[in-house]
């Protein structure tokens, strides 16, 4: 007798288990779906209109921006800084290139910093 009030133990806390792998399995999903990842279309359009002047449409630098030295965006030496790090350099300018952290949104740097990372497979 005692041996099958442990098995229906075992039995009911696996199940128990079960449902709260299940329960935050289906939680983990719902706040993916509301927090879905960056509009590549908006990135795109902000890429277009506060970068491509010096950084040129496809990264690799306008002919303004080469007469700056911009860097190519589509490079190894770009591609391989930290995510961190490159929403800063956005933020907060480096060398000749301005500020953004004033006209842009946390959301719209982190957008740009994931359109950047696009522009590495277009080399």
């Amino acid at each position: 007798m005692t041996q099958d009030k442990t098995e229906q133990n075992v039995i009911f806390a696996s199940l128990i288990l079960l449902m709260l792998f299940v329960g935050l399995t289906l939680f983990v999903a719902s706040i993916a779906r509301a927090n879905p990842a960056p509009d590549s279309a908006d990135a795109s359009a902000t890429y277009h209109t506060k970068c491509v002047m010096c950084h040129g449409p496809d990264g690799a630098g306008s002919q303004v921006g080469k007469s700056m030295n911009v860097p190519d965006l589509r490079s190894p030496a770009v591609q391989k800084l930290p995510d961190a790090q490159l929403a800063q350099i956005i933020s907060d300018g480096k060398g000749g290139m301005p500020p953004f952290k004033s006209s842009l949104s946390e959301g719209q740097i982190h957008s740009l910093v994931s359109h950047i990372r696009t522009l590495r497979a277009k080399e």
